[in-house]
C-alpha cells in the first residue's frame, strides 16, 4: 500500500460512555501493520518524530547532544545521520505511516556492494559504508530479488506488511492485539465489569499522520493509549 500525507486509516471504537474510556477497537490489517511497525522504529527516529511534542525522559538530551556536536569531534568515517536519522533494520513493506524522517513513505529493501570491485563479497544497506576488503565506499546499488511464496510464485506487490488480511483484529486500550472473536469481546466486557450494554457506543475514527504520532507518543507513556488519543479529541470536538 503506497501512502501519502493524505492517507487516512480507520478503526471502529467501542466506547464505555459512562466510564469515558475506549474498551477496544476493531481494526483491519493496515492499522495493525502500523501498530506493529512501531516496534521496529529505532530510538533516534522516535525521538526525532516526537521531540516537538514534548517527549519526556533524558533520551532527547542525547539526541540534541549529537545534533549540537561539531563535525570536528566526529570520526571521519561516521555521519551524524546514522544516529539522528537511523534506518529500521526490519523490512516490513508496505506499511501505512512508515514514519521515517517525519515523512510518510514506504521503505524499499535497498542494498549496496563495493564500488571498486563486484568480486568483493560484502554488502550493506548504507551507501556510505566502507568495504571491509578494500575500504572503498559501498555505493554500488544491488538488485533485490523478492522471496518466493508457496507454489513458487513471487510475492505479489502490495500484499506485504506483517499480518495477513484474513480477519478483523481487536486492539485493546493498552494495545494488546489479537484476532477478533465473540469470546474475546465478552471477556473484555467482563474484565471492565460492563453490565449495562446501553452505555456502550460505537464510533468510527479516521486517523492520519498527526494522530499516528499521537498514538506513537501515547504508546510510550500510557496504558490507555486509545482513550488518551481519541477520547481527548472527542471531548475537544464536543466543546
Amino acid at each position: 500500500m503506497a501512502t501519502t500525507c493524505d492517507t487516512k486509516l480507520s478503526m471502529k471504537l467501542l466506547i464505555d460512555t459512562k466510564a469515558g474510556k475506549v474498551l477496544f477497537a476493531e481494526a483491519d490489517k493496515d492499522c495493525v501493520d502500523f501498530l506493529f511497525h512501531i516496534l521496529s522504529l529505532p530510538a533516534g527516529t522516535v525521538i526525532s518524530l516526537l521531540k516537538e511534542k514534548g517527549m519526556s525522559g533524558s533520551l532527547p538530551n542525547l539526541y540534541e547532544s549529537v545534533e549540537n556536536l561539531k563535525d570536528t569531534y566526529i570520526q571521519s568515517n561516521q555521519c551524524k545521520d546514522i544516529l539522528l536519522k537511523p534506518k529500521s533494520s526490519v523490512g516490513i513493506s508496505p506499511v501505512p505511516f512508515l514514519l521515517l524522517d517525519g515523512h510518510v513513505t514506504t521503505r524499499e529493501k535497498t542494498f549496496y556492494g563495493c564500488s571498486y570491485s563486484s568480486s568483493h563479497l560484502t554488502v550493506s544497506d548504507d551507501p556510505t559504508a566502507l568495504c571491509t576488503i578494500c575500504n572503498h565506499t559501498m555505493s554500488d546499488k544491488l538488485v533485490y530479488a523478492a522471496p518466493r511464496v508457496a507454489g513458487g510464485a513471487v510475492e505479489a506487490k502490495g500484499k506485504g506488511g506483517f499480518v495477513k488480511d484474513v480477519v478483523t483484529y481487536m486492539v485493546a486500550d493498552d494495545l494488546v492485539v489479537k484476532p477478533m472473536s465473540t469470546i474475546s469481546c465478552i471477556a473484555l466486557l467482563n474484565k471492565f465489569n460492563v453490565r449495562d450494554v446501553g452505555v456502550l457506543e460505537e464510533e468510527v475514527v479516521s486517523f492520519g499522520v498527526e494522530e499516528a504520532l499521537e498514538l506513537l507518543k501515547a504508546s510510550l507513556e500510557s496504558k490507555t493509549v486509545l482513550t488518551s488519543v481519541f477520547m481527548s479529541r472527542r471531548e475537544k470536538a464536543e466543546k
